[in-house]
């Protein structure tokens, strides 16, 4: 149900429809405003260090093309920014988006059998007050074996393009072949409900 009587307002920085589904699950209302950076430009070696780089960056990104109108400093509610980024960690190496169908392909390969780690950020910032609250958690995924049949119709219907280390967990043709997750299936979506609640509670103080 949503919490439209909330005595604050919250702004999604993101685009995918996982975290908005997430977001909206939890009873949220929000509005959507995304983030256009370049991601290559931000590296990190660890990967809790990369993500919270870039949530971080998507958020500043996007305060600066909202902040000129003043708005949310005028308003007596306050006004809570959500960014999120995730990556897949596959034998040591940060995996992001995909760059084309053969690199998807070659994730997706990996994950057959084995199983990759997934590490996610979420960073809030109060736009009335300033605070600013961040963190970070991390799932295992355990895969069964993937025919290559299944790969192909993955890479065909283009559900690994968009996604960290191409892995779209709810996808029904992802879904069948997860053995099993270790941790929340919402960090491996982009969005965990436990730690959003948490960084929300801290950012209204």
């Amino acid at each position: 149900m949503a919490r439209s009587d909330s005595s604050f307002k919250i702004i999604l920085g993101s685009s995918s429809m996982a975290r908005r589904e997430i977001l909206a699950e939890m009873g949220y209302e929000f509005t959507i405003v995304t983030a256009d950076i370049d991601e290559k430009s931000i590296r990190k070696e660890k990967p809790e260090e990369l993500v919270m780089a870039l949530a971080e960056a998507k958020a500043d990104a996007i305060i600066s093309r909202i902040q000129s109108t003043g708005q949310f400093e005028e308003e007596d509610h306050a006004t809570l920014l959500i960014t999120a980024d995730t990556v897949v960690v596959y034998e040591g190496k940060i995996r992001e988006k995909p760059s084309d169908q053969e690199e998807a392909r070659e994730f997706i390969k990996g994950y057959s059998g084995s199983h990759a780690a997934v590490v996610g950020s979420i960073f809030v910032c109060n736009l009335k007050t300033g605070t600013k609250k961040g963190g970070w958690d991390r799932a295992e995924v355990y895969f069964h074996d993937i025919p290559d049949e299944v790969i192909d119709n993955m890479i065909e219907e283009g559900i690994t393009q968009n996604v960290a280390g191409g892995l779209m967990l709810e996808h029904p043709l992802t879904l069948p072949f997860v053995e099993a997750v270790v941790g929340e299936a919402d960090t491996v979506m982009g969005l965990s409900k436990a730690l959003t609640e948490k960084l929300i509670t801290e950012a209204l103080l």
